[in-house]
This record gives C-alpha cells, sequence and structure tokens, in this order.
C-alpha cells in the first residue's frame, strides 16, 4: 500500500446505516469535517435503488452532503465477507441498532478486527452495560457485553463507546407508551422517583462526529453523554407545563412489568420496559458527562 493509499483509508469513515441515528451522524460529520474526508455511509443495494420517496429525499441529501454508498447487506454476510468490505476504512460506526436480530452486532465487532480497522465505535449509544450485567430482561444486551469483552482483549482496533441512554424520541413513542398523549397519560416505569437519562439523536449525532473527528482521540474508554436526567415525575411536570394541562399519571412497578413480560416473553417493547424499570444502567448524573463538561448539554 502507497503513502498516499494507506493515508486515505486510514482519514475515511465508514457508517453503517442511515437511519435516525446513522443520519445524524452523517450529518455531524459532514459539518464538521475540516477538510474533505472521505465518507462513506452502507446501505442495502434496494435502499440506494430506491425511487420510494422517503429513500429518494435521504439519499439526495447524503449526496449533498458529498456522502459515498456502498451497498451491502448486513444481515446476509458473513464476518469474514464483511472484513473485506471493512478494511479499506480507517474508522467505522456502528449505527444499525438492534434491527438486525441477535448475532449481528458480534459479527460486526468480529469483521471490524479480523479487518484491523483502525477505530471502531461500536453501537453501544443506549444502556450501561457493565452495571446492568447479564441475563437482564433483554437478552441482547447480553450479546453488548460480548462485544465489549472482544474489543477489551484485543490491542490493534481502538474503539470508543459512546453511552447516551435512551433517544428522547422514544419516550414520546406511542408503542412505548411512556407518554401516550392519545390516552392522555404519562407511565413511570417502576415508579416516579426512578430517573432515566434521554438525549436526542441530533445531539447524539453531533457528539458522535466531535469525537470521531477531534484530536487528541479518546480512545478505549466509554464516554458518557446526557441531554438530560429525570425522573418520571419530573417528566410528567415537563409534559403538564408544555401542554397546559394536566395529564393522567400511572405507574407501572417493576412487578407488574416482569409479570407482563413473563406473559408474553418474546415482545421487546416489554422487555426495554422491564430494564428501564429496574433503574440500573439506565441513568447517570449529567453533571459528570462529556457534553456537559464541554457546555453542549441540551435538554428535553
Amino acid at each position: 500500500m502507497t503513502a498516499n493509499l494507506r493515508e486515505a483509508t486510514e482519514t475515511s469513515i465508514l457508517v453503517l446505516g442511515a437511519g435516525e441515528l446513522g443520519m445524524a451522524v452523517l450529518r455531524g460529520l459532514a459539518r464538521r469535517s475540516a477538510q474533505p474526508a472521505r465518507i462513506t455511509v452502507l446501505l442495502r443495494c434496494s435502499t440506494i435503488a430506491s425511487g420510494e420517496p422517503e429513500n429518494r429525499k435521504k439519499i439526495d441529501e447524503l449526496r449533498s452532503l458529498g456522502v459515498t454508498f456502498q451497498g451491502s447487506d448486513l444481515a446476509i454476510l458473513s464476518a469474514a465477507q464483511l472484513s473485506g468490505h471493512f478494511c479499506n476504512f480507517g474508522t467505522i460506526i456502528g449505527c444499525t441498532g438492534f434491527v438486525g436480530g441477535a448475532g449481528t452486532q458480534i459479527k460486526l465487532a468480529r469483521a471490524v478486527v479480523e479487518a484491523g480497522v483502525k477505530r471502531y465505535v461500536s453501537w453501544q449509544f443506549g444502556v450501561d452495560y457493565d452495571v446492568i450485567g447479564r441475563h437482564s430482561p433483554q437478552e441482547l444486551f447480553d450479546e453488548q457485553l460480548d462485544v465489549r469483552d472482544l474489543l477489551r482483549s484485543q490491542k490493534h482496533t481502538k474503539w470508543v463507546i459512546i453511552s447516551t441512554r435512551m433517544f428522547t424520541s422514544f419516550l414520546f413513542d406511542p408503542q412505548f407508551g411512556v407518554v401516550d398523549l392519545a390516552q392522555n397519560t404519562v407511565h413511570a416505569l417502576g415508579s416516579w422517583t426512578t430517573a432515566v437519562t434521554v438525549t436526542a439523536a441530533e445531539d447524539i449525532g453531533s457528539l458522535t462526529a466531535e469525537r470521531v473527528l477531534a484530536e487528541p482521540e479518546i480512545v478505549n474508554r466509554v464516554v458518557y453523554t446526557a441531554g438530560d436526567t429525570v425522573t418520571y415525575g419530573r417528566l410528567a411536570d415537563i409534559v403538564d407545563a408544555s401542554l397546559k394541562r394536566k395529564l393522567n399519571r400511572v405507574a407501572w412497578p417493576v412487578s407488574q412489568l416482569r409479570r407482563e413480560l413473563s406473559e408474553d416473553p418474546n415482545d421487546m417493547v416489554k422487555k426495554y420496559r422491564a430494564v428501564f424499570a429496574a433503574g440500573r444502567g439506565v441513568a447517570w448524573d449529567k453533571a459528570t458527562t462529556y457534553n456537559e463538561q464541554r457546555g453542549t448539554t441540551s435538554k428535553i
């Protein structure tokens, strides 16, 4: 590999996925890149070629940002096959979430390490998996611990984990049911004093881009961020004040949520509710977070 090609590879960035977070990260990278860095997004070929208006709008925006495309399907390729795609990039940022199902995140981590990628920002934007530990109600969290074990056990690929806790928008997702405007109700997961840390996707994207492009690098550690940390009681107060009306308040105790999960053990929403209701590894002091110390905190 020539010096110029090696430099191009080391400064190139591949983002896996362009959903809510992936788009925010790509926008952040395009805005913050001081010089034309090679920013690529990996998408299914069918998405890139899609004529569906929402997909076309996304593709057009990415092209306007100077992002290039790599067509591939993470779900069907093996770690060895993915490694061949990844070896031409210096930094890989995982933004696929859990949509790929069990085994996807550890497969991606193995492919990154096998490819000798210089730096990896894995899909670990959620809870503090180390604190929650194994055998939680959400079994996919065990795989996230496998990813951490793999990254920590090797020396070649630098890694950074950006913990943001819950996306702010998730609080208002009708399916999740915390703020249920259709029923004029706010539900507390666990109790009204249980706390949760939330961060908007746009802020996660900006902070991720800042960390990836900044010097000196922050590597081989977990970086905590927070838009805000609130109790469910405080959240209900905020919603009441914003809407200028008082919503009903109904607490969902841990015992109730675990019982509902035992009756429907494959329901993903019920798994998440049970995890958050327990209150462990889902909230941290905003004053200790990276963005608060940098003065870039936003609020819900």
